[in-house]
């Protein structure tokens, strides 16, 4: 039986509190919130209300405690939003869903400013073990933003990997890095593309001394995609069994998966609570169905987690992780 590991692709829900206190502290202060210009009650309150999702998630018992991104209101653009190289513009829909983030133009060279390492290093503080980074992966950043610098779409792609591998370096030590990479969903590469959206996950992960998974969600990827998303030196690809789970499963039974696998087997959407039965039903049923025996099991939820009612987001995690303890059911004699 492979091991499974609890946890979540991340972007949790603000607490309650901190979105009333948080809307009108922004409402006096009339800030982009970009880092640094927060001012000191701004990030005073994003510190407790990080501290109690560290909080929660640790009593609920995951494997992997995750920062939350709570700063992160532009969803996964915000790497780029904060940055002093880019402009925020427009209000974009954010995929084909009623959230919106602002865009982000690109009109300098992309360094690295060390804005999500900053966040991690007070998580650190407050983890034990089992830190987990997330990201946007380079494809789907590069997606969302729009380029009036690099001025060629492979240099771009390069580009915002080399600023993700830069950030990367400035990571405490961390278990897990979930690279989030719905656009290879959403937004399927061309040919081509598909190769060097490959290559620059690649690059990301190998900056980082972590396990590292590729969480693909809202459908499963095509099957050049995949195949191509196989070459990168990642240790797990995650399948959202969620939105569709009978493709995922052709793509794993075609081309086979890496050792480890993240699966997506609890709706980061919807309210409904999955019972901890039901969540190692379906890791089972996976793992059935591929004929694989894993090293390991990321099992998660299969979107981000901010849509969700705070305590909604309290009981699936719980779930999650009363999953991963639950005893595999015997074999028939």
């Amino acid at each position: 039986m492979p091991e499974i590991v609890a946890t979540t692709p991340g972007l949790f829900p603000l607490p309650d509190w901190a979105k009333d206190e948080l809307s009108d502290l922004k409402g006096h202060q009339k800030t982009d919130l970009i880092s640094g210009d927060e001012g000191e009650a701004i990030t005073d309150a994003y510190e407790r209300a990080r501290e109690e999702v560290v909080s929660l998630q640790t009593d609920a018992g995951l494997d992997r405690i995750s920062e939350g991104q709570l700063r992160w209101d532009d969803m996964l653009a915000h790497p780029l939003a904060v940055h002093d190289s880019v402009e925020t513009r427009g209000i974009v829909r954010y995929y084909d869903n009623n959230n919106f983030y602002r865009e982000p133009v690109v009109t300098d060279d992309l360094t690295a400013d060390g804005d999500v390492a900053t966040e991690l290093d007070a998580a650190a503080e407050l983890v034990d073990s089992g830190l987990q980074a997330v990201l946007p992966g380079p494809y789907s950043l590069a997606d969302l933003a729009t380029d009036e610098h690099y001025g060629d779409e492979a240099a771009f792609l390069d580009a915002v990997a080399d600023f993700l591998v830069g950030e990367v370096e400035q990571f405490p030590d961390v278990e897990t890095l979930f690279l989030l990479e719905p656009s290879l969903v959403e937004s399927p590469p061309e040919d081509g593309t598909d190769e060097r959206a490959s290559e620059a996950i690649d690059a990301v992960a190998n900056a980082v001394d972590a396990e590292v998974v590729t969480h693909t969600y809202w459908g499963p990827i095509e099957e050049k995609t995949y195949a191509h998303l196989m070459d990168a030196d990642v240790d797990a690809i995650g399948f959202d069994l969620v939105a569709d789970h009978d493709k995922n499963v052709y793509n794993v039974q075609e081309y086979g998966t890496k050792d480890a696998v993240a699966l997506g087997v609890v709706d980061g959407q919807n309210t409904r609570v999955e019972s901890p039965e039901t969540i190692r039903d379906r890791v089972d049923w996976f793992e059935a169905q591929t004929n694989t025996a894993y090293d390991t099991v990321y099992a998660t939820t299969n979107t981000e987690t901010f849509y969700l009612p705070v305590n909604k987001f309290e009981d699936k995690i719980r779930s999650l992780a009363n999953a991963a303890t639950l005893e595999a059911p015997e074999a028939d004699q």
